[in-house]
């Protein structure tokens, strides 16, 4: 079984298969911060924190490799991309074009019910921001968005969504230690008002607000570093 701090165990995860989880593992450590950018970890080390074979780690790495989530160093050795200024362009692009879509399909779709589960999510991820705890405003942030999501029945752009939010996780959570929890956009509560006016344009645009504000936020604080 592996040791898994970072993501919740279900009753089914012993059931996967050791890459699977081993991929899951890596995935939220990665989506999260837990793994920071041009931080390079040894394959050997990832087996040893894990408890498992080196075969399922590799296994793990590779779709991680093919996702962009990380990018072999040699010697062994993998890291999470450290995003340039292009990069982070070309993330708000794509972005905005998929997600605002993904929002604008959902609005059309969710029930009084969804967006009250909506809610509840966004005020858990309220109470994150106000206790200025970092990991649990990174994890309600991403769930709020990835709930949205599927009510959209659109799985191919979700899964683009979810390969990007893997390449700019690790930069959030940068930004998240630069500005905290206070100053980081949430136009949240605006996508819920227009989806109970039933105002699927106004979601998309609250989304689109959303997403570039936040990685105006983080061209800033990478641009500091550099």
């Amino acid at each position: 079984m592996i040791k898994n701090s970072t993501a919740e165990k279900t009753q089914t995860e012993g059931k996967k298969p050791a890459h699977e989880q081993v991929y899951q593992t890596l995935k939220a450590q990665i989506l999260f911060g837990e793994m920071a950018p041009g931080q390079a970890v040894t394959i050997q080390g990832l087996t040893d924190s894990l408890g498992v074979g080196m075969t399922p780690v590799r296994e793990a790495i590779r779709r991680l490799i093919s996702d962009g989530a990380l990018m072999f160093q040699g010697n062994r050795r993998v890291s999470v991309p450290v995003l340039s200024a292009n990069d982070i362009e070309q993330l708000i692009y794509v972005r905005i074009s998929i997600e605002s879509e993904l929002a604008r399909r959902a609005a059309q779709r969710v029930t009084t019910a969804d967006i009250d589960q909506l809610e509840t999510l966004d005020q858990a991820l309220d109470a994150a921001i106000a206790a200025g705890d970092v990991p649990k405003y990174l994890r309600f942030n991403h769930a709020f968005h990835t709930a949205l999501y599927a009510h959209a029945n659109a799985p191919i752009m979700m899964d683009l969504a979810d390969r990007l939010w893997l390449r700019f996780g690790p930069s959030l959570r940068v930004v998240c230690g630069r500005f905290g929890t206070q100053n980081l956009p949430d136009r949240h509560k605006d996508m819920l008002v227009a989806m109970r006016n039933r105002d699927a344009d106004g979601v998309a645009k609250a989304m689109e607000q959303d997403v570039s504000q936040g990685t105006e936020m983080m061209i800033e604080v990478l641009s500091e570093a550099r």
